[in-house]
């Protein structure tokens, strides 16, 4: 059973947050996240941390800004994910923007594999390239790299993941994480260095007289002396990514997000995110956080997970809401056909682990031969959700491999995971990569088993009983008259997510009436603190105990004109 736990406050950060005029409910909140600067809760772009800390960024710039003046052509070559479209998007529209001859290429998942492999790189050849640019990937693309400069193809690398012991030898990388980068923030996500290397591109382009109108002041005659092109253009795709991505975010991520969402919120997404939005029946003056995780990216990320992300890409670029519904419409289709096959799935995966003890397992890999590799991601997400353990779900590759998708709880590094394993049992991972909380590997389809009791000798190893015992913070219990209308709009329009959990509150609750909606819903009306609410325990459909101690999260209602405070439940435990 989970423990409820009450987050710590850090009294110092109150006291400064309240000093500075923030209300006791919001510096409580946010205090207890680790935010002392009020200004953090005014997130504008001037807040962004400079590029220029950025190791290889101006120098990238510098090299990009001659291929722009010498009419090169840039070949984007991206990842099949929400984060590597969105990158991919930005990228080609932000080089566009600045006078580049762009294009994109993104690799087939059953086809190509991830990222710049050699067998991508001999395709992107045959488009005659001046140079490739990767998003999303390429920080431990050796092999695809070492293709490409036998070709006379220089590569420039942008990416956000996790280098192995030995770089490529690419023209230039650009990577927070990359061994000397002092850039503060380790955790943009690949839209994110991309937008960073856009802005790097703008101010070296400004330093030439790219956008200087005065007489004689250009340079070069590519020069027009036009205007300085707008990137905040691309925050909306930008927000997207980085939400979709399940990057942490800090506080320059929220920037980023903050910003997007206002410019959705605003009637100024483009037209491949106003489409996303008409065809998931979501208000783009309501724009939220949860719309770009649990709306808007899932059905990105399905046409890479079931076809050709090509889809999600073109949508995402497109020029007018006319070109992008029928793109948008499309992927709603292919989403709901993921929704169909990971249930099928699931349901597989269920079956098997009831002939394992689960409670006697640390970590859990599983695989079935009829499951599609495009969704054993989900697929490790919701076990992991479930038993609260790493989890690796596998399913076929091609000549006997297997293709694995990890995702894991907040104690165990699974791409440190897998490299302890690699490195114990040289062989057995074919390759890897990934970050702390998701990672991905191949191994052949016969030693399966070898890595099943690899990877659960490692998690024995690493984590203790405590850790295997789930943890649900709260916020505590809301002083009477503390939950009001504006409360729940600041909530609502505030940025959450990973890393910055949305506040959720405790209470005790009385069972006033009970019943089954939308036929898999439980909607109830509970007394808490002698005030009467409407509360949602979404996908529950069973009755709850009249009386129960329940955790909860607070939103806005409208219906038929009226508008309520609805609370979903989110955990409970009886009373009785």
């Amino acid at each position: 059973m989970p423990r409820i736990l009450k987050r710590e406050i850090d009294p110092d950060a109150y006291k400064s947050l309240s000093g500075a005029g923030v209300g006791p409910l919001l510096s409580r909140l946010y205090a207890a996240r680790k935010v002392a600067d009020a200004a953090e809760l005014q997130p504008r772009l001037t807040g962004l941390l400079p590029y220029e800390s950025m190791k290889g960024i101006r120098d990238m710039a510098a090299e990009l800004a001659d291929g722009i003046e010498a009419g090169a052509r840039f070949l984007i070559v991206a990842d099949y994910d929400a984060d590597g479209a969105t990158a991919c998007a930005v990228g080609v529209q932000g080089l566009r923007m600045l006078g580049a001859h762009a294009d994109y290429l993104v690799p087939n998942r059953a086809v190509h594999g991830y990222g710049l492999s050699p067998a991508i790189v001999e395709e992107a050849a045959r488009l005659e390239p001046d140079a490739l640019i990767t998003v999303d990937n390429g920080i431990a693309a050796v092999d695809g790299v070492n293709a490409a400069n036998e070709l006379g193809i220089p590569v420039y690398v942008t990416d956000h993941h996790l280098p192995g012991d030995t770089l490529p030898e690419a023209a230039g990388i650009v990577n927070p994480n990359q061994p000397g980068c002092g850039f503060p923030s380790k955790n943009l996500a690949g839209v994110g260095v991309m937008f960073y290397v856009l802005l790097a591109l703008r101010a070296e382009l400004r330093g030439r007289g790219a956008f200087d109108k005065s007489p004689g002041a250009s340079r070069h005659p590519l020069y027009q002396g036009g205007a300085e092109p707008d990137l905040r253009v691309l925050l909306d795709r930008v927000a997207l990514g980085t939400v979709a991505d399940v990057v942490k975010l800090d506080a320059n991520n929220r920037i980023l997000v903050n910003q997007g969402l206002q410019r959705i919120r605003a009637g100024l997404a483009s037209p491949g995110i106003q489409a996303l939005m008409q065809v998931a029946g979501r208000r783009m003056e309501k724009a939220s956080v949860f719309d770009l995780g649990f709306m808007l990216g899932p059905r990105l990320n399905a046409a890479g997970r079931l076809e050709d992300m090509r889809l999600g890409i073109e949508c995402l670029l497109a020029p007018n809401l006319e070109t992008a519904l029928p793109l948008a419409q499309r992927l709603h289709e292919i989403n709901q056909s993921r929704k169909d096959i990971e249930s099928g799935m699931k349901e597989q995966a269920l079956a098997l682990l009831e002939e394992v003890d689960c409670a006697g397992k640390h970590g859990l890999a599983i695989y079935h031969p009829e499951w599609h590799a495009g969704v054993i991601g989900i697929l490790a997400s919701r076990l992991k959700e479930k038993y609260h353990r790493p989890v690796f779900a596998f399913a076929p590759g091609e000549n006997g491999e297997l293709k694995g998708s990890g995702r894991s709880i907040p104690v165990l590094h699974l791409r440190d995971a897998l490299d302890w394993v690699d490195r114990k049992h040289p062989g057995l991972i074919l390759k890897f990569g990934g970050h702390a909380m998701a990672a991905g590997l191949s191994i052949r389809e016969e030693r399966f088993a070898e890595f099943q009791e690899a990877f659960e000798t490692l998690a024995s190893a690493w984590l203790s009983p405590a850790d295997l015992e789930e943890i649900i913070e709260t916020d505590g219990e809301l002083a009477p008259g503390e939950l009001d209308f504006e409360l729940v709009r600041t909530l609502e329009n505030a940025v959450w997510g990973q890393g910055f959990p949305a506040p959720q509150f405790q209470g005790e609750f009385a069972v006033l009436n009970q019943r089954v909606v939308g036929e898999k819903h439980l909607k109830l009306d509970v007394s808490l603190q002698n005030t009467r609410y409407e509360a949602m325990a979404f996908f529950h459909h069973d009755p709850l105990p009249e009386r129960f101690v329940g955790v909860y999260a607070p939103m806005l209602n409208e219906f038929n004109g009226r508008l309520s405070i609805q609370l979903k439940l989110q955990y409970w435990e009886s009373l009785q």
